[in-house]
């Protein structure tokens, strides 16, 4: 019997930076367990250049980005999520469309990388500091033992991994 596999949503506002590298890397690091997808509660339309150029560095296929409307994903004909995670402080406080499938919900928020305003070297820190911070937070979700723990407990692993110390200053 094959092993079921998680459909994850990532969040943010824009969808051009922190959601479309954390769809990448759950891609990556969850391949064969986990389909991911971003999107943005009112997207900018183009990917930021710099979110692509730091994944290519990572030796990632960009092909997959876009910046999207997160009611692609609220139609009955969208994927069953299981999982929505917002990656930043606006998308958490915005009220969400109605997902289908009943997904478990977390709010996992990373600095904005693409607000930063600075030298090159200080643009380019913010965004691998982003990427960390996902890469750590998606690391340890994809390591927990899903099929055998239960939904509350599931759900308090979330938000802790959220509030990892890895978190941004300004979330709750």
């Amino acid at each position: 019997m094959s092993e079921q596999i998680y459909n994850v949503l990532f969040l943010c506002t824009g969808n051009s930076a922190r959601s479309i590298m954390a769809e990448a890397i759950m891609n990556r690091v969850g391949q064969g367990r986990f389909q991911a997808y971003s999107a943005g509660s009112t997207p900018t339309g183009e990917v930021h250049p710099r979110t692509l150029a730091l994944l290519k560095r990572m030796n990632f296929d960009t092909g997959f980005a876009r910046s999207k409307s997160w009611d692609e994903f609220a139609v009955p004909e969208a994927p069953k999520l299981d999982f929505v995670f917002t990656v930043c402080d606006n998308a958490a406080g915005e009220v969400c469309p109605i997902w289908p499938g009943q997904p478990m919900t977390a709010h996992w928020g990373v600095p904005d990388p693409a607000h930063i305003e600075g030298t090159d070297t200080e643009i380019a820190l913010a965004f691998s500091d982003s990427y960390r911070m996902l890469f750590s937070r998606i690391s340890i979700f994809t390591a927990l033992p899903l099929a055998s723990i239960d939904r509350m407990s599931l759900q308090t692993k979330l938000d802790e991994i959220g509030k990892s110390k890895e978190k941004a200053d300004e979330c709750p």
